[in-house]
């Protein structure tokens, strides 16, 4: 443990997991605790054509994406991207893409199985020219990307079928290449632009240090820079204190019933944190109503827990999950969120603001009873709320009502400004920070 020297944190023992990063001095909201690149990395489907393969980038009106001439399958902002990622990987993918493509689409894989070879194969093709003649010297070293992965724990489930897809100019070291694979699941992460995942990536630094919390005290996000691949930057959500863990996500807490078995399938533990351990007394979480009236009561009621029945003030409600009366419960089922989720989206963009503002009210505390405060899904969606109150105020308010009506706008705007300015800027151009003053400058017009 101790070849890992961080200036912010240092690893541990730990009484149930296998270590801890401690924070080694008080870390304020907001700072980068560890900075890190992609060791291996591959975009969702949806994204290939639209993003540079290397840099992760956009594609737009000044930056158009040029294919590889030799596979055609993968793209690039420009010759230097292109190069990086020659150098780095793909001269030994360009010639066999095509044919392990063809190979994974005639076997009717599920969408997390076909980013596993794609990723598989990009981590294989990154240590081609360094790896080890035997598995056992891959443990070799100290902060070298790969002895640090395989040194990692390995998760419960790895089906072989996903090795066995490999091109074999990838895949001399079987045994090695099954002890990469063993890993994945459970330590690879999401790389996402503005909280939306645009794909996947290992980052062995970061799996070795940080343990899972539902209730994290900090969180990834993703620098996506030229010629570069992303970089993920572990920011803290709030003050840490000197000795205290820093734990970050490795799901979304939203997965209320989901992640207990999750966690233990592709993890193999039993989350101890306090939401986990709300969430199981207050099991079993109820169906929600059926009854389109009942599902407006618990909205109403929800309110009225938090203290939101009207408007939101100067501070943001801090709603008990653990005192959620037993009427309320069936709020927590997945499905309520999604349905909510779904309305709130719906109703904004077709105008129909007075659904919308209260059925983002009411997502809203569900958010506050389910994710910490700071975390950027609550700054992201008071944006949005704040975005459908200015439509509202702008389209439809009385005179004598606009006062009140703006001054909801802003008090909403400044709440996801105190919380997406911890998190920061990650991802694409023109993201929520750059929306929020924009909207800050149409209200001071």
């Amino acid at each position: 443990m101790s070849n890992y020297s961080i200036p912010n944190v240092e690893l541990t023992s730990h009484p149930a997991a296998r270590s801890q990063a401690r924070a080694t001095q008080a870390i304020s909201a907001g700072s980068i605790i560890i900075s890190v690149p992609a060791f291996a990395f591959a975009l969702l489907d949806a994204e290939k054509g639209q993003r540079c393969d290397v840099c992760f980038r956009r594609s737009h009106e000044t930056r158009h994406l040029k294919k590889c001439t030799g596979c055609a399958s993968y793209y690039y902002c420009d010759a230097d991207c292109q190069m990086v990622h020659w150098n780095m990987e793909h001269k030994r993918i360009c010639r066999i893409y095509n044919k392990m493509d063809a190979l994974v689409g005639s076997r009717q894989l599920a969408q997390h199985e076909r980013m596993d070879v794609l990723l598989l194969s990009h981590f294989l093709a990154r240590i081609g020219p360094r790896a080890p003649t035997d598995s056992d010297k891959a443990t070799s070293g100290d902060d070298e990307p790969l002895s640090t992965f395989v040194s990692l724990l390995p998760g419960p489930n790895s089906p072989s079928q996903i090795v066995d897809m490999i091109p074999r100019s990838l895949n001399r070291q079987q045994e090695l290449t099954r002890k990469i694979y063993a890993r994945f699941h459970n330590n690879n992460f999401t790389v996402h632009s503005h909280m939306t995942t645009i794909g996947h990536g290992v980052f062995p630094l970061a799996s070795r240090l940080f343990n899972h919390s539902c209730m994290p005290n900090a969180a990834p996000r993703y620098i996506l820079t030229p010629a570069k691949p992303p970089l993920m930057e572990v920011v803290a959500l709030r003050d840490i204190d000197i000795g205290e863990e820093v734990c970050v996500p490795y799901l979304d807490p939203a997965l209320t019933q989901a992640r207990h078995q999750i966690f233990q399938y592709t993890y193999g533990f039993i989350c101890e944190c306090n939401s986990c351990t709300a969430l199981r007394s207050l099991s079993p979480i109820p169906e929600v109503p059926q009854s389109q009236d009942a599902v407006v009561t618990i909205g109403e009621a929800l309110r009225h827990y938090a203290g939101m029945e009207k408007t939101l003030g100067q501070a943001l409600p801090a709603p008990s999950l653990v005192n959620l009366p037993v009427t309320l419960r069936c709020a927590l089922h997945e499905s309520y969120m999604e349905q909510l989720s779904g309305q709130f989206s719906k109703a904004a963009h077709e105008g129909q603001y007075s659904i919308a503002i209260e059925s983002g009210a009411t997502l809203l505390v569900l958010y506050l009873l389910i994710y910490p405060r700071n975390y950027p899904q609550i700054g992201l969606h008071l944006l949005e709320l704040a975005k459908t109150r200015w439509n509202a105020l702008i389209s439809s308010a009385a005179p004598s009502e606009a006062a009140e009506a703006e001054a909801q706008v802003r008090v909403t705007l400044s709440h996801a400004r105190q919380i997406l300015a911890v998190y920061g800027r990650e991802g694409d151009e023109n993201g929520p920070l750059d929306e929020l003053q924009n909207l800050e400058g149409l209200l001071d017009e």
